[in-house]
C-alpha cells in the first residue's frame, strides 16, 4: 500500500513539474515575442493637450417610439444617451434589450449636436483621455472617454471608481482634457493613427503592442471582422469622429468570428477596411477600432466601432487576445 501511495504522489509530482514547465515555456515565448517588438513612437512632444466640455445628456424618443428590425418587425427598446448603469466597459454589447446603447455615460454639448462646439468635442476627444465631474454630486471623480457615437455625436465616459455613476444626475458636465488628435506615428509605414489618446498607446504598448521585425504593427484584439458585414457609417470623407457599425444579421458569419462574444470596450481588428480618408472596403487593408456602442435591430446598423488606427496596405498584423478591452487596459 506505501509502495503504491509513493508511486502516485511520484506521479502527481512528475505531472505538476511537467505543467510548470509548460507555462514556463509558454511565459518565456510571450517574453521573447513582446522582446522582438519595437515600442511605438510617435510625435508627443507636438500634441496640444486642452479642455473641452460636455453634459450628461437625456434619453429621447421618436413618436411613435417603435424601430422597425431588418426583418420589419417593429420592438420598443432603450437607446442612445442617459446614463447606463449596468452594461459598462468590458460587459456585452449584444445581448441585452437595447438599440444603439451607449456604455456607462453619455456626454452631449449644450449647443446641439450640429453645432461646431458639438463636433469640437467629438472630434477633440480621444479614447482613453482623462474625464472630470465639474458639477453635482461627484465633483471630482475622474473617468476615461470610452467611445464617440457618430450621428448622435456623444462621447461616453466611464469610472474606475465604484458608485460614481449613482451619484451623477442628468445635466451633470464633465471636463475632458482632450489630447491625442493630430497624432502622427513616427517610426512605422503606412499606419495612421487616430481617436487615440497617449494614455492609451502607454496601455496598448504594455499589452503587447509593437513594431515586428517586418514593419508592421502588432496590436491585439479580441476579435477580427470581415469588412462586408460593415454598415453604417460607411461613405463619411472622415474618421475622426464617431464609428461605423457591424452588421450581425448573418448568422453564419456571426459565429464563424464569434461576434456574439462582442464587448463594450473590445479592441477589434476590421479586415480590408480602410479608415484613412473616410470608411471604405480595400482588400488587404486593416482597420483596429474599439466598440462603443451596442448592436442594433435596424437594417444596416449594429455596435459601433470607432477608428484608433488604420493601414491601406495592411501594415498591420492583429493577433486574437481575449484581453483586448479597455476594462483591462484603463481600468486595471
Amino acid at each position: 500500500m506505501c509502495i503504491k501511495k509513493v508511486n502516485q504522489n511520484s506521479k502527481i509530482v512528475r505531472l505538476t513539474i511537467i505543467l510548470l514547465l509548460i507555462f514556463a515555456c509558454k511565459q518565456a515565448n510571450l517574453t521573447a515575442q513582446h522582446s522582438a517588438l519595437t515600442p511605438v513612437e510617435f510625435n508627443s512632444p507636438q500634441l496640444v493637450r486642452m479642455a473641452v466640455m460636455g453634459h450628461i445628456g437625456e434619453p429621447s424618443m421618436n413618436y411613435p417610439p417603435y424601430r422597425i428590425g431588418a426583418d420589419g418587425s417593429p420592438e420598443v427598446l432603450p437607446g442612445t444617451g442617459s446614463i447606463t448603469y449596468n452594461f459598462r466597459t468590458g460587459d456585452t454589447a449584444v445581448n441585452l434589450a437595447g438599440d444603439h446603447v451607449e456604455p456607462a455615460v453619455t456626454l452631449v454639448h449644450p449647443n446641439g449636436r450640429a453645432s461646431a462646439e458639438s463636433r469640437g468635442l467629438n472630434v477633440l476627444s480621444c479614447i482613453g483621455n482623462e474625464a472630470v465631474v465639474i458639477t453635482g454630486n461627484a465633483v471630482g471623480s475622474r473617468g476615461y472617454v470610452i467611445g464617440k457615437h457618430g450621428g448622435a455625436e456623444h462621447v461616453m465616459v466611464d469610472f474606475a471608481e465604484e458608485g460614481v455613476l449613482e451619484r451623477l444626475n442628468l445635466g451633470d458636465r464633465m471636463h475632458i482634457y482632450a489630447y491625442g488628435t493630430g497624432m502622427k506615428l513616427t517610426n512605422i509605414e503606412g499606419v495612421k493613427a487616430m481617436n487615440v489618446s497617449p494614455k492609451l498607446m502607454e496601455a496598448l504598448t504594455e499589452a503587447g503592442m509593437g513594431i515586428t521585425r517586418e514593419g508592421k504593427l502588432h496590436i491585439g484584439v479580441a476579435v477580427k471582422v470581415p469588412a462586408k458585414i460593415m454598415g453604417s457609417g460607411l461613405g463619411q470623407n472622415h474618421s475622426y469622429s464617431g464609428d461605423y457599425d457591424i452588421q450581425l444579421f448573418d448568422e453564419q458569419v456571426v459565429e464563424e468570428y464569434n461576434l456574439n462574444s462582442l464587448r463594450f470596450g473590445d479592441i477589434v481588428a476590421i479586415i480590408d477596411a480602410d479608415s484613412s480618408f473616410g470608411r471604405i472596403f480595400k482588400t488587404g487593408a486593416v482597420t483596429i477600432g474599439v466598440i462603443t456602442h451596442s448592436g442594433s435591430i435596424i437594417a444596416g446598423h449594429g455596435p459601433g466601432v470607432t477608428t484608433l488606427f488604420t493601414s491601406t496596405t495592411g501594415n498591420i498584423e492583429p493577433v486574437i487576445d481575449s484581453n483586448a478591452n479597455l476594462k483591462n487596459l484603463l481600468f486595471k
